[in-house]
């Protein structure tokens, strides 16, 4: 989901669009050794080793020599790998309890010295001190994120059922999260939206969407631990028409993490994303078509348990004079388009989150009251679906949901969709502020 916005200016209430549409063990800046994902474990001992024996002979004792004692083997060493589908937990994969970094990057210009800065490296340290604040669980939730869609860009194929995609994702990231309350769990629904759709469609019950060889599929789920959320996102093909789409928004994406950085202002960081966004053009039956930016589409900041932190990275060059700052984390998600690059809100909503700064207000009806507290309790402010409220016994909710809404408790997020035709695609992810460098921590093999 990473969520969007319709507006430019940042808006952390009702109106603002949900796809803004180690251990802490660093010190002087270097971090520990990290575990690959796959620990050693013993295989134990091997002893068949037989004793020496004594044997009596003609009333006197003599010592007969046996065999002599064998040595005892070696511990084995086998490496414990994921599953497939995955299923194993990470803590079996990282005992220690230490995840890997992401891709490190240096800062730029005026804030090129943070690399060797000894107070960044101190506050750095007291970051990772501070359970608020420390690195390890977004790395945690990066690495269930990493090896999700590793399989899961193996196991999509054509034919497939939306509903079979998406509780692929899901079943594998509450496996490998551990998932448990508010602790970890999925960071929001999974995002499947085809072709002219840019973002928020995941399959209602019911749903009998398949997908084709020449869908273009946006792929975006998230991952929290203790409410950080690690949210990115990449999109698949099955043939090759659209593959200078795809280059594009990668291209953008990465253009995107390259320039962001603490003081950066977020309108010249659009900027810098749509010049490389529209420096690419799409051939598809003889016609040729700029891939243009979604203007009213955004990346945006994540706070705990907030996947909208209230400052949106619009896709084009604009006047916000807003800065990134040291600590935040970032969402740089781009979309393009073969179409008119604006979407519009269409189809039957999926996504649901409860607002931040939700008003107390008495609500009528009974069954109202219980699905709020059945939000409450499973989700918090954590976006969520239709599937999740049946998923966890919820049903008839339609009606007492709507009400939600309509107070101003929920917000809906409806599918965003370009013109029919168009083609869209989509890559997003995380980026940590550090005060010496910046993290992607999303950063993968794969994007």
């Amino acid at each position: 989901m990473a969520p969007t916005t319709l507006q430019p200016v940042a808006d952390t209430g009702a109106n603002a669009t949900l796809k803004k549409p180690v251990t802490e063990a660093i010190s002087n800046g270097e971090v520990p050794q990290q575990e690959s994902a796959g620990e050693l474990i013993d295989a134990g001992d091997d002893d068949d080793g037989d004793d020496d024996c004594t044997a009596e002979g003609n009333g006197a004792d003599t010592t007969v020599e046996g065999k002599k004692k064998k040595k005892k083997k070696k511990s084995k060493k086998k490496k414990v790998e994921q599953s497939e589908p995955p299923r194993i937990g990470l803590s079996k994969l990282f005992p220690s309890g230490i995840y890997p970094e992401g891709e490190l990057q240096d800062y730029k210009d005026d804030n090129s010295y943070r690399t060797t800065s000894e107070e960044a490296r101190y506050n750095e340290k007291l970051a990772n001190e501070d359970p608020e604040t420390r690195y390890n669980d977004i790395r945690r939730a990066a690495e269930v994120h990493r090896q999700v869609r590793r399989s899961a860009r193996k196991f999509i194929r054509p034919g497939m059922a939306m509903t079979d995609i998406a509780n692929y994702i899901e079943d594998a990231t509450r496996a490998l999260v551990e998932a448990n309350g508010f602790e970890s769990g999925i960071g929001f629904p999974t995002g499947l939206s085809l072709n002219h759709c840019a973002a928020h469609y995941t399959p209602n019950a019911g749903d009998t969407v398949v997908l084709q060889q020449g869908d273009v599929l946006k792929v975006d789920f998230g991952v929290h631990v203790n409410g950080r959320i690690v949210d990115s996102a990449f999109t698949l093909t099955f043939d090759h028409t659209y593959d200078k789409l795809v280059e594009a928004v990668k291209a953008a994406t990465d253009t995107g993490v390259r320039e962001a950085g603490i003081d950066v202002r977020l309108g010249e960081l659009a900027g810098h994303i749509q010049e490389t966004m529209e420096s690419y053009e799409v051939e598809v039956g003889g016609k040729t078509y700029p891939v243009k930016p979604i203007q009213n589409l955004s990346g945006h900041s994540i706070n705990k348990y907030q996947i909208h932190g209230g400052k949106s990275i619009m896709l084009v060059k604009n006047e916000d004079d807003t800065k990134m700052e040291e600590g935040e984390y970032f969402a740089i998600e781009t979309f393009g388009s073969t179409g008119r690059g604006r979407i519009v809100e269409g189809g039957e909503c999926s996504h649901y989150a409860k607002r931040v700064d939700a008003p107390h207000v008495p609500l009528r009806l009974t069954s109202a009251k219980s699905l709020l507290k059945t939000i409450n309790t499973h989700f918090g402010t954590l976006p969520f679906c239709r599937r999740y409220l049946d998923r966890v016994g919820e049903s008839k909710y339609l009606l007492a949901l709507n009400h939600l809404v309509q107070q101003g408790i929920v917000q809906d997020y409806p599918p965003l969709c370009d013109q029919r035709g168009s083609m869209t695609a989509q890559f997003e992810h995380t980026i940590l502020l550090r005060p010496t460098r910046k993290e992607v921590v999303s950063r993968g093999d794969d994007y």
